[in-house]
């Protein structure tokens, strides 16, 4: 067999060999904590002493799964065996998410805890060979607590094997000092716990342009870089949107009233597009691309092998004509949005105003927006009606989708005022 000898960062090493019932990885953006857990997972369950372990892999909502946990465990079979993993590795995609080592028949099995059906499903899970052993839950503060009991209360029984031991292993960013994360897993000193602090600072791994891109979040969102930069506890109050959530949805055009396409243009930070579907009042954001540090032609090159739609509009940042110029003449309908004094605001009292439901496959939006916020006074403690302009290329490319109907809605809502005021 032809492996690669893995290099792992020191920060893991001790929660690597722990055989705590729980292991909680804290860390911040970049700290390879998710690369780091998948690699660890892969090894142990090809090791023949660990015979009849298996491991169930859990997110909140289970489509963002295929993505993440998915990606990064198949990510760490390429990196052990190279080409040599088929003789080595099952991998299947459908009817349903799946790994088994060939060697120890171990395997993976992918679930999540969106609703009371998927958590029935958790319940009465079964592997070819041996017993749940381990479970790795990949942005751990997404579930509620009770989603984890239910998870901890199948990690029971008598194992054969004198190796095996039952673990739950938490990967996540902190947001809020008072998740109940915290409370039951760093405030609770037990034998049973193992917790583990990581940073993008200490992972050697990590590219100078992410370096660059940290520092200026730490010059332009000092609350945000404490979270996100140093993976702090904090409490990112003065969030500036709550009515959004992470649903699995059929994501057919057809199924909308009118659909449309929003373009942040970057190279530093993010060049983030959307596809934004609008149902019955609500928003269904259904498509992503999310690149740093590609100019425009590798971009262009990108939206048409992913077969973004030429035809449908697509609104961008007006501020980069040169851009859109070079979309159109690409062959896309683009065009810039006009922005106007206070319509950054206008542009957000409107979002506010509905749902906004985000497929799983758009991480990156989902991101930014749970830590958007408004700038604050530190010295008055008060937040200020302006929003903090950092990490928010997705949020941007979300109001240039939207605009237009922003702008239809208030042409309407004008019309009727001024009816009115003829009787």
């Amino acid at each position: 067999m032809k492996t690669v000898k893995l290099q792992f960062n020191p920060a893991f090493r001790q929660s690597n060999q722990s055989k705590h019932r729980y292991r909680a990885l804290k860390g911040s953006a970049g700290s390879g904590k998710s690369v780091n857990t998948a690699q660890d997972y892969i090894l142990k369950l090809s090791d023949m002493r660990c015979q009849g372990a298996n491991l169930l892999v859990v997110r909140k909502i289970d489509a963002s799964n295929k993505d993440s946990t998915f990606a990064e465990l198949q990510g760490a079979l390429f990196a052990i065996y190279g080409a040599d993993w088929p003789l080595y590795w099952v991998i299947r995609s459908s009817p349903s998410l799946y790994l088994e080592s060939k060697v120890t028949g171990n395997a993976i099995i992918f679930r999540g805890m969106k609703d009371a059906n998927e958590r029935e499903k958790v319940k009465s899970i079964n592997f070819p060979r041996g017993k749940l052993t381990w479970i790795w839950v990949e942005e751990a503060t997404e579930l509620l607590e009770s989603d984890v009991d239910i998870l901890d209360d199948r990690l029971r029984g008598i194992l054969d094997n004198p190796n095996l031991y039952y673990q739950m292993t938490f990967t996540f960013n902190p947001v809020s000092a008072t998740h109940w994360i915290k409370r039951k897993y760093f405030d609770y000193k037990d034998p049973d716990i193992l917790t583990c602090h990581s940073t993008y600072l200490e992972n050697r791994f990590i590219d100078e342009a992410y370096h660059r891109r940290m520092m200026r979040r730490k010059e332009q969102d000092p609350d945000g870089y404490r979270v996100y930069g140093l993976g702090e506890w904090g409490e990112l109050g003065g969030q500036i949107l709550t009515n959004f959530v992470v649903e699995d949805f059929d994501v057919n055009p057809s199924r909308f009233d009118d659909w449309q396409m929003g373009h942040d243009f970057g190279f530093n930070h993010a060049n983030a597009a959307l596809k934004v579907g609008m149902k019955d009042g609500d928003l269904y954001v259904f498509r992503e691309l999310y690149e740093h540090e590609k100019d425009m032609d590798d971009i262009i090159q990108l939206l048409k092998r992913q077969e973004w739609d030429h035809k449908r509009l697509m609104y961008c940042d007006s501020a980069e004509p040169d851009r859109i110029r070079m979309l159109r003449k690409a062959g896309f309908n683009a065009h810039a949005v006009v922005k106007g004094a206070g319509s950054v605001n206008d542009q957000i009292d409107w979002l506010k105003r509905r749902k906004i439901y985000i497929h799983p496959s758009c991480q990156n939006l989902y991101k930014e927006l749970s830590q958007w916020k408004w700038k604050k006074d530190t010295k008055k403690n008060i937040y200020l009606d302006e929003p903090v302009n950092f990490f928010d290329d997705a949020i941007a490319a979300l109001r240039y989708a939207t605009e237009s109907w922003r702008l239809q809605e208030l042409k309407l809502r004008k019309r009727r005022e001024g009816r009115k005021l003829l009787y």
